[in-house]
C-alpha cells in the first residue's frame, strides 16, 4: 500500500453577513482550495476540492481516470497545502501519460468535474456484480443520510457522498463536487484489504451523471441512489450496464431509473398514497 501524508486543513471559514433584517451575522461557509497533481514530477489536473481527505482524493483520481489499474502501483502519495500541491510517486511511472492525459471531456460535474476521453470507450468492458437492494435497505439509506451529521447542515455550497453495506454506512464524505467525493471514496476503498463491492452501494447528493454512473461502475458498484435526477448520458450508461440507478430518493418516495431487477419491491412500506403526497 502506498505511504501517505496526512494533511488537514478547516473544512469550513467564518464569514460576517447581513441577513434579510440589515442585522450582521456570523455564519460558516465551505473552505475551497486548489490541489494541483503531480505524478512523478508530471503536472497533471488541478481540483477545486475542501480537502477532507486531499491523498484518498488524489489516489481514486488515478483510479477512476485509469491512470493506474490498482493502489500498489503507487509508492507515496505526498500532500503539502502551503504549496497547494500533491505529489505522487509510482513504482514504474505511468505508461503513455501524456497521451493519457490529453484527451479529456469537460462533464457536468459541480467544481469543473473532468474525465479522460477514453473512458468514455472502455464503458462496454466494465462487468457488474449481481446484487439486489431491498427497499427496506433504501430506505435504511435515505434515513441514514437524513441523520448524517454534515458540512452541508452546517455551511451549505458541498455533495456528500457515501459508501453502504446494506443499511450500514461504512463512510461519508464531502467536497465541493460530487466527482471529488467519489474520487475520495474510491481511493479510500482500494486501500482496504480484502474489499468487496457486490454487497456495497453508494449515495450521491447530486445528479447522476454519466461521470457518476462510471465511476460507480468501476468501483464495481451495482446500484447507485441520489436524492436528485438523472441526465440522458448517466440513464443511457447505466442502462447499458446494468447499474440499479435509484433517484429523487426522499422519506419513502423514489423512482427506479435504471435496471429495476436489482430492486426488491415492497411497496407495502411506502405507507398510502395520501401520506405519500
Amino acid at each position: 500500500m502506498p505511504v501517505l501524508t496526512q494533511a488537514r486543513v478547516p473544512l469550513t471559514h467564518p464569514l460576517e453577513v447581513v441577513n434579510e433584517f440589515g442585522e450582521l451575522v456570523t455564519m460558516s461557509i465551505p473552505s475551497e482550495r486548489a490541489l494541483t497533481v503531480y505524478v512523478d514530477k508530471r503536472e497533471v489536473v488541478t481540483l477545486m476540492t475542501l480537502g477532507a481527505q486531499p491523498e484518498w482524493l488524489v489516489l481514486g483520481f488515478l483510479l477512476n481516470q485509469r491512470l493506474v489499474a490498482s493502489a500498489s502501483e503507487v509508492e507515496s502519495i505526498t500532500v503539502d497545502w502551503e504549496v497547494g500541491a500533491a505529489a505522487v510517486k509510482t513504482y514504474a511511472g505511468i505508461s503513455q501519460i501524456a497521451e493519457k492525459t490529453a484527451k479529456r471531456v469537460v462533464t457536468t460535474g459541480c467544481g469543473q468535474g473532468s474525465m479522460f476521453g477514453d473512458l468514455m470507450d472502455s464503458v462496454e468492458q466494465l462487468e457488474l456484480p449481481a446484487a439486489t437492494i431491498t427497499q427496506a435497505q433504501l430506505y435504511g439509506i435515505v434515513d441514514a443520510i437524513r441523520l448524517q451529521q454534515s458540512i452541508y447542515k452546517a455551511a451549505g455550497s458541498v455533495h456528500g457522498c457515501a459508501l453502504f453495506e446494506g443499511q450500514e454506512m461504512l463512510l461519508f464524505l464531502e467536497d465541493v463536487g460530487r466527482h471529488n467525493a467519489i474520487d475520495a471514496i474510491a481511493g479510500w476503498m482500494a486501500l482496504q484489504p480484502d474489499m468487496r463491492s457486490d454487497n456495497k452501494f453508494f449515495y450521491t447528493t447530486g445528479r447522476m451523471t454519466s461521470e457518476m454512473v462510471i465511476k460507480a461502475a468501476q468501483m464495481g458498484i451495482p446500484v447507485l441512489v441520489s436524492r436528485s435526477g438523472i441526465t440522458q448520458m448517466g440513464h443511457m450508461v447505466a442502462h447499458r450496464l446494468g447499474l440499479c440507478t435509484i433517484g429523487r430518493a426522499t422519506h419513502r418516495r423514489f423512482l427506479c431509473f435504471s435496471a429495476p431487477h436489482r430492486l426488491q419491491l415492497q411497496p407495502e412500506l411506502a405507507g398510502s398514497r395520501l401520506r405519500a403526497a
